[in-house]
């Protein structure tokens, strides 16, 4: 399966991933579980990279929805190109979307994944303005 990614999305961050042996599941191939997992490890490497790494005591990204599709079965070994994309900033949110291939298998889709995040202020625990060094990234 080929990926085709709307214009309105952005793409604001690559990395690969390793699987890990303890990745699989008594089926023989990447846990479901796991996917969540690496959208959550592109997510947080993209933030960290702008200097926005999530803080429990101050402001950060919380996670309102998630899903993954897959589209392929993963086994061990091998290595993932995850590509995330932004879209839609809002008020307080934006949404994300993480593809994830093998990297020995260039361009077929193995899964796709998102959510929407929500700026949050943990101490008040409600949502604020999107912060605009972060809203820079998303338009």
């Amino acid at each position: 399966m080929r990926l085709e990614v709307p214009e309105e999305k952005k793409l604001v961050h690559e990395m690969h991933i390793q699987i890990r042996w303890g990745d699989m599941d008594a089926m023989g191939h990447v846990n479901n579980t796991v996917y969540f997992r690496y959208l959550e490890m592109a997510r947080v490497e993209w933030l960290e990279s702008l200097g926005g790494a999530p803080s429990p005591d101050g402001q950060g990204p919380v996670i309102v929805n998630a899903f993954c599709n897959f589209y392929r079965q993963v086994t061990y070994p091998g290595e993932l190109l995850a590509r995330h994309y932004v879209s839609s900033p809002g008020r307080s949110s934006f949404d994300t979307w993480i593809t994830l291939e093998r990297v020995d298998e260039p361009g077929v889709l193995c899964a796709a994944g998102g959510a929407t995040t929500v700026w949050q202020d943990a101490a008040l625990q409600k949502s604020v303005e999107l912060p605009a060094w972060l809203r820079a990234h998303l338009t």
